[in-house]
């Protein structure tokens, strides 16, 4: 069910991308020839009011082709040709497409806040207490209610916290309560310094990674590093970044099973220097939140803007490490393999997934390559500053060079993502 709506999904970010340029165009007047999903041979196609409607049998994107939008041929003597058009029309074209994906994943984001909203969390019961509270708190503290709400878990306690600012904290101590007033200014200090008991059971896998490869699931405890017994989530971690080695040893516990694995430990750009294996610690507490409309607009433009700064910052790490691209690329069996675990936490998390896709739909089509809207929108911007055209045949062999691009990118993404396929496989 999962794969027919990831399916369905990506179809209607091609159908809303193409429609954002059909409708822009339209409106300057551009003489519209094909509105197109996919590519290759129709499996569908009809015509109306002089435009050619198909959907290809390659669900890999769309199209929308424009009257005298091809550098290969003459430009006609027509008012409704794309090339006749003012360069900044030409650029509000090229640019309509990816924000029709940028307004659709806001939109999903706005949908996904409002349905109740399952939140994974940590309980509410501290693992330790540092700097200056470490003489307020003790390692098993169970924190029950703030200004009298009572605490979920331990982003609830911390959302509350720094919300509030102040207030009174309760807590359970060997089956006592005991409250302590917390004062303006020490909020931050208050929630840097608390950690949660985490323990060490995986919740994720992160695919193409070492852990990813050595078939480690969801619901794996991790009992041993380096044969040194761990039982929480900090202490095993520090042994996997400090360690001296390339690689560690971990002791699995799985249904009452013990077994072994030697994983590569290994670095990327999100990561920077810091080695890991590629595990997020598990949530054990479930619970539902609700938001109003007036917050479910500032959580999805908050989300939304988060994530496209994020990414941006990613694609600037990666151009000045371009040899991390095949780990960091992914193409469609990443991004089943993605769905399928946000599906599984529920339809309002695979919501916020295609959210996600809707936005980097956005963000790889403004890349500033030729064939590219990005590229379409360059080209534009610099007629418009140097007030001549560039001349067809540059715009045409660039054109070319950044098809042998995209299909490169595009092969190596199904590259990548058959060959951490492989290296799962052999760990059958």
């Amino acid at each position: 069910m999962t794969l027919l709506l990831t399916i369905i999904a990506f179809g209607v970010m091609i159908f809303v991308h193409e429609l954002g340029h059909f409708l822009v165009a339209k409106a300057f007047g551009v003489g519209i020839e094909k509105f197109s999903l996919g590519f290759g041979k129709p499996l569908l196609q009809f015509t109306r009011k002089g435009i050619d409607y198909r959907i290809g049998w390659i669900p890999l994107g769309g199209y929308v082709k424009m009257k005298g939008e091809n550098t290969d041929t003459p430009d006609p003597d027509d008012s409704s040709s794309f090339r006749r058009k003012a360069w900044w029309k030409r650029a509000l074209i090229g640019f309509s497409g990816p924000l029709a994906n940028l307004l659709f994943g806001l939109l999903l984001f706005i949908v996904a806040f409002l349905l109740p909203v399952n939140v994974e969390d940590q309980a509410p019961v501290l693992s330790k207490a540092e700097g200056k509270w470490a003489a307020v708190f003790a390692p098993g503290d169970s924190l029950a209610s703030f200004n009298g709400k009572p605490l979920q878990g331990f982003s609830d306690f911390l959302e509350s916290l720094l919300t509030a600012q102040s207030g009174q904290l309760v807590i359970d101590r060997s089956g006592k309560s005991l409250a302590f007033p917390v004062v303006a200014g020490d909020a931050e200090s208050l929630a840097v310094s608390l950690l949660p008991r985490v323990g060490t059971e995986i919740g994720e896998v992160i695919p193409k990674t070492p852990a990813y490869h050595a078939k480690l699931m969801a619901g794996d405890r991790i009992a041993a590093v380096d044969s040194i017994p761990v039982s929480d989530w900090y202490s095993m971690r520090e042994m996997i970044v400090n360690s001296p080695r390339d690689s560690v040893l971990l002791s699995i516990e799985r249904g009452g099973r013990f077994f072994t694995r030697s994983l590569r430990l290994e670095s990327n750009i999100a990561t920077g220097t810091a080695k890991t294996i590629g595990i997020i610690q598990a949530h054990p507490v479930r619970y539902q939140r609700r938001f109003s409309p007036v917050e479910a607009l500032k959580l999805s433009a908050y989300n939304t803007a988060n994530f496209i700064s994020l990414n941006y910052q990613m694609l600037f790490k990666l151009a000045k490490k371009p040899a991390e691209l095949q780990r960091s690329v992914g193409g469609p069996v990443m991004i089943v393999s993605l769905s399928q675990q946000m599906g599984r936490k529920g339809f309002g998390s695979l919501l916020l997934f295609f959210a996600s896709i809707s936005l980097m739909l956005m963000i790889m089509n403004l890349l500033p390559i030729p064939i590219l809207d990005g590229g379409l929108i360059m080209f534009a911007v610099i007629e418009g500053l140097i007030r001549r055209s560039i001349p067809l045949k540059v715009q045409s062999i660039l054109q070319s060079i950044g098809f042998v691009l995209l299909v490169g990118l595009m092969i190596l993404a199904f590259y990548s993502d058959l060959s951490s396929e492989f290296l799962r496989y052999l760990n059958r």
